[in-house]
C-alpha cells in the first residue's frame, strides 16, 4: 500500500524574528512545496530516498528502527542526523509507527529547488507529523524549534496571520486578493542564510522596549494587509523594512545592494537571505537579470490561490 502526503512551502511577509515574541506575523503558503510517499517495507528499517524538484536523487540511505528508537548521537550534523533526530521525536510522541511495522520505503519530492528557502525541512516535518498521526507544532518544538509559522503555511491553503501566545500557534485564515498583485514579484537572491545564526543576532540587539515594538509591527501587518493600493501596501512593507532595520542593525537589503532601485524591495524571512519581495509598478525582470539575478517570479507563479 502506498500513502502520500503533501504539504505547501512558505514565504513570510511581515513579523519576521518578531514573531518569536508574539508579534503577529503574515504568511502566505506557495504553489511549491514537498511530498512524503510511504510504503510497507521490512527488515526493520527505513529505506530512504530523497529527491529534487527535477528528479534529481540528492539524499538516499537506510535508517534502521533501532536508530530511531534510540537517537545515537553524532557530532556531526548531518542529513541522517537530523532525520533520525525528527523520527526520533516522532517516535516519543507516537511509537506506534515504530512498534507496528516491519519497516517502510519512502521516498520524498520537492516541486521547488531546495535551495530556494521556500521550506525543504518545514514540509518534511509536517509531512511526518501528518505520517505518524502526531501535532507538527509539537514535532517542532522538539526537534528544530522556531516559531511555526512555516509548519501553518504547511498546513493551509490561504493566507495566515500568526502569532504566538503563551508559546501556543494561533493561525487565523485571512483574505488577501489586492487588485494589486500583478505589481507584486518575487525574486530570488541565492544567498543561504543560518537561521539559527540570524535568531541569535536578533535577540542580541533587539530593542528593550518589546511590548511597543510587537505593536509597532503589528500596526504594520494591519495596513499592509488591508491596503487598498500598491502605493499603501509598498509604504506599509518599507515601513516594516526600516523598523527592522533598527532592531537587527542592519542596513535593509535595498540599501545594500539595490539602492538605484525605482521601486520597493522588501527581505522575506531571514535577512538578506533567499527571497525578496519587489513591488514595482513596471516590470523588474530586466533591472535584476542585469545584476545576476535570473530567478524572478510573478505573485501568480509562486503564490496559492483557492
Amino acid at each position: 500500500m502506498k500513502t502520500t502526503f503533501y504539504s505547501n512551502g512558505k514565504l513570510l511577509i511581515t513579523g519576521e524574528y518578531l514573531v518569536l515574541d508574539g508579534a503577529k506575523a503574515f504568511a502566505l503558503p506557495t504553489k511549491f512545496g514537498q511530498n512524503l510517499i510511504v510504503e510497507n517495507g521490512s527488515n526493520q528499517e527505513i529505506q530512504w530516498k530523497s529527491y529534487d524538484f527535477d528528479g534529481h536523487l540528492w539524499y538516499e540511505d537506510t535508517i534502521s528502527f533501532s536508530e530511531i528508537i534510540n537517537n545515537t548521537d553524532s557530532k556531526n550534523e548531518t542529513v541522517k542526523t537530523t532525520l533520525i533526530q525528527i523520527l526520533h521525536e516522532a517516535y516519543l510522541l507516537n511509537p506506534h509507527f515504530i512498534n507496528n511495522a516491519e519497516g517502510y520505503i519512502i521516498s520524498t519530492q520537492l516541486t521547488f529547488p531546495k535551495n530556494w528557502g521556500l521550506g525543504t525541512s518545514s514540509t518534511l516535518l509536517n509531512n511526518i507529523a501528518q505520517w505518524t498521526n502526531i501535532d507538527a507544532f509539537t514535532l517542532l518544538k522538539n526537534s528544530f524549534g522556531g516559531s511555526g509559522y512555516d509548519i501553518a503555511c504547511a498546513q493551509n491553503n490561504t493566507p495566515i496571520v500568526y502569532r504566538l501566545e503563551q508559546n501556543l500557534p494561533i493561525v487565523e485564515t485571512v483574505e488577501f486578493h489586492p487588485d494589486f498583485t500583478q505589481n507584486i514579484y518575487f525574486v530570488y537572491l541565492n544567498k543561504k542564510q543560518n537561521s539559527k545564526a540570524a535568531i541569535n543576532a536578533y535577540y542580541n540587539n533587539r530593542n528593550g522596549n518589546l511590548e511597543k515594538t510587537i505593536l509597532d509591527n503589528n500596526k504594520i501587518t494591519d495596513t499592509l494587509l488591508n491596503a487598498q493600493t500598491a502605493n499603501e501596501f509598498a509604504l506599509a512593507a518599507e515601513k516594516h523594512e526600516t523598523h527592522l532595520s533598527t532592531i537587527l542593525e542592519m542596513p535593509t537589503i535595498k540599501e545594500a545592494s539595490f539602492a538605484d532601485f525605482n521601486g520597493t524591495i522588501k527581505s522575506l524571512g531571514a535577512w538578506g537571505g533567499d527571497f525578496v519581495m519587489v513591488i514595482s509598478e513596471e516590470d523588474p525582470t530586466v533591472y535584476f537579470s542585469e545584476k545576476g539575478y535570473k530567478i524572478i517570479l510573478s505573485y501568480d507563479e509562486m503564490i496559492l490561490q483557492e
